[in-house]
């Protein structure tokens, strides 16, 4: 009888040890989970325009995959019943932890143009906070407000509350960033272009973000530049076209004519493409005004130096001569 309490004691404390190991594993099971949790949360989440004033692109990064990109809107926050799905893209960057983040791009069709419409991002495991957008006006007999800078980073960015007030405000209907984002997108694994886009998220949540490459997105082949936003067109966001009211906006690339090494054949696309679309646009009919922009300027006033201060600018030098090159 001793010896059979003696081995259920034994089996009890067995028991328990299991049912401890089993706990342990659980609560650990449990955190992990819950870190995961924290990983599939959107952020950086930001628009752009397409040129069709029916439609908007939202974009966001995870740090791990989700079962699907949606974005849930409506006109009113309580009462967001309208889904759209979209794509995930895996973006491994190119710094020595080879961080990976999963980017989210979803294409809203439908709406209402000049209209304001409430939405949120994410997955039925994490949604995003519910944001606000306004959409673009449709037609050309309006005057678009924009704002347009360059070069602007994470650590100094001393216009960004100024410009979070005014499109707060409804002062600006789309911003145009014509290169160097962050100082530099892809710093430190990429961590300061992630503080930088979340940085900017309360204004590119509101209206289009717009860009251009500058010459600090070069790292790893302008990947972080490419895979970070969503531009129109298939040209990984080098160049394209874009119509907001009565203005033709034509953004392009000067970086491809500073880093030929990378190859010719992107300025030689480019300048075909240049081409085409200027003989498009021409005809002025709806959109008397065409404006180009690029990161580097093909004349300037200043004296420092730059490629813009001289005889024969690169920009300038190497944008026609790219038709030699297709021939």
């Amino acid at each position: 009888r001793v010896r059979t309490l003696i081995l259920g004691a034994s089996k009890i404390f067995v028991l328990t040890k299991i049912m401890d190991a089993m706990l342990f594993l659980f609560a650990t099971f449990s955190i992990l989970s819950s870190a995961r949790g924290i990983n599939i949360t959107p952020e950086q989440v930001h628009l752009s325009a397409t040129g069709d004033a029916s439609e908007m692109v939202v974009m966001w990064t995870t740090f791990d995959p989700t079962n699907d990109s949606t974005v849930q809107y409506g006109e009113h926050a309580a009462n967001l019943t309208n889904t759209t799905n979209g794509h995930m893209i895996k973006f491994v960057d190119g710094g020595s932890k080879h961080t990976i983040r999963y980017m989210h791009t979803v294409t809203i069709t439908g709406l209402k143009p000049a209209s304001k419409y409430d939405y949120k991002v994410g997955c039925a495991d994490k949604w995003s906070k519910v944001f606000t957008m306004t959409t673009l006006n449709t037609g050309t007999n309006w005057s678009p407000r924009l704002a347009i800078y360059g070069d602007m980073g994470s650590t100094n960015a001393q216009s960004l509350p100024m410009l979070t007030k005014e499109i707060s405000s409804g002062s600006f209907d789309a911003i145009l960033h014509i290169g160097d984002f962050a100082y530099n997108l892809a710093t430190d694994d990429g961590t300061v272009g992630d503080a930088f886009m979340n940085e900017i998220q309360d204004i590119a949540t509101q209206v289009p973000y717009m860009t251009a490459p500058g010459n600090h997105e070069y790292a790893y082949n302008f990947s972080h530049y490419i895979n970070r936003f969503a531009m129109p067109g298939n040209h990984s966001n080098y160049y394209y076209s874009w119509d907001i009211g009565p203005a033709h906006f034509i953004i392009f690339s000067t970086e491809l004519y500073f880093f030929l090494q990378d190859g010719i054949d992107l300025a030689a696309y480019q300048y075909r493409w240049l081409e085409d679309d200027l003989k498009a646009a021409n005809s002025r009919q709806d959109n008397p005004w065409i404006i180009t922009a690029g990161h580097r300027p093909m004349y300037c006033s200043t004296l420092d130096g730059d490629d813009c201060n001289r005889r024969e600018s690169i920009v300038r030098k190497l944008i026609v001569p790219m038709r030699w090159h297709m021939s």
